[in-house]
């Protein structure tokens, strides 16, 4: 089997019994885990490259429950996606768990060099992506991301190399807002059209479960922001290029104590003509949402926690950390992402799979009530 399945992650979810019943989320295809596992690290000196990795955090996320793991060519200059295929490759082998039980989404958009760096990066966009003819050099915004299907088709063949699978069971255009400011909005939406026409490609060629846009701001920010994306354009795009059936479901946004904006801003207008924020757009529009960084880089964590918060959530015995996590899966995303190299990290995380999310009510409560962390 080359994707995740219902009746995969269903066998999954079935190994830890003993979790709260709402830890799994069903969106009608797939069961996600309400935490999810990234790869992401904020931006390395270059040395640190070789003593980073993910491989066993990975491991330690598949055996406690966690079968979500979301990545990118460009994290690490590919290094992400190479641990992935290190950790996963040895389970799939002896059986400890099966390719349809795992859900692997990468993305692109961003130029991810190679490791190890190279010396001249500039020169490897050049060689690579220019000369190489996945792209014209006005096709490259800011000397790091790009939307020609060219170069987005090599990204995505590239990340099935370097993650050591024949098919991706999400596919996300990253952050795509960079290119505006840069270009115009016609262009913009037409580069969207672009990219989802080759996501249709790849599916129909059985590489490709499902795809999304995973944006940091574009989604969030008022309508007369230079980088606002219009979800409603976005489905109007998806439906012309894929019909009824399209393959575009997923948007990953950030959602978290301190940036909550996806659950609380209504800034995304429907097709009623209505404004609803991110989270309530997207299940107007049978989309699910993935919550990106709720930790915040850690940058939440600069005081403790007012006691209120942890009230809120359930969390008053556990850490500040925990809260945030609960925090982020107890609103309308079907996950919240975690980013962790530590194993035990990961085994602390995986506790809040023991413990209910906190009610729609406490939601409502702490987002009225505006505590701060």
């Amino acid at each position: 089997m080359k994707l995740a399945t219902k009746e995969g992650t269903f066998r999954y979810l079935k190994k830890f019994g003993n979790y709260s019943k709402d830890f799994y989320r069903f969106n009608g295809e797939l069961f996600f885990p309400s935490l999810g596992l990234g790869t992401y690290k904020p931006e390395p000196y270059k040395e640190d490259n070789y003593i980073i990795n993910f491989s066993e955090a990975i491991q330690t996320a598949l055996r406690n429950g966690i079968n979500l793991i979301d990545t990118a060519i460009n994290y690490r200059y590919q290094m992400s996606e190479r641990e992935i295929a290190e950790a996963i490759m040895p389970m799939l082998e002896n059986g400890e768990i099966k390719r349809d039980e795992v859900i692997i989404a990468s993305k692109g958009g961003f130029i991810p060099l190679d490791f190890p760096f190279p010396d001249n990066p500039y020169g490897w966009i050049e060689e690579i992506v220019v000369k190489g003819g996945l792209a014209a050099k006005e096709e490259i915004v800011i000397d790091q991301h790009c939307m020609s299907k060219k170069f987005l088709r090599w990204s995505f063949e590239q990340s099935l190399k370097n993650i050591g699978i024949d098919a991706l069971d999400i596919y996300y255009l990253h952050n795509p807002e960079t290119q505006l400011g840069y270009v115009d909005q016609e262009t913009f939406y037409a580069q969207i059209e672009a990219a989802f026409e080759l996501f249709e490609e790849l599916r129909r060629e059985g590489k490709l479960g499902s795809y999304g846009i995973a944006s940091w701001n574009g989604f969030l920010y008022e309508e007369d922001h230079t980088e606002y994306i219009s979800l409603a354009k976005v489905m109007e795009i998806a439906t012309r290029v894929g019909g009824k059936h399209h393959g575009f479901k997923y948007i990953q946004s950030p959602f978290n104590l301190a940036k909550p904006h996806a659950y609380g801003y209504a800034n995304q207008r429907c097709e009623d003509g209505m404004y609803y924020p991110l989270m309530y757009a997207c299940a107007r529009y049978g989309l699910s949402m993935l919550g990106s960084s709720p930790l915040l880089q850690k940058n939440l964590f600069k005081r403790a926690f007012s006691s209120v918060v942890g009230a809120h959530m359930n969390t008053s015995e556990l850490t500040d950390i925990a809260t945030a996590l609960q925090f982020a899966r107890s609103a309308g995303a079907i996950s919240a992402i975690f980013g962790a190299v530590e194993p035990q990290h990961v085994q602390d995380n995986a506790l809040l799979a023991y413990l209910p999310s906190a009610s729609e009510e406490s939601m409502r409560s702490l987002m009225r009530d505006s505590y701060a962390v």
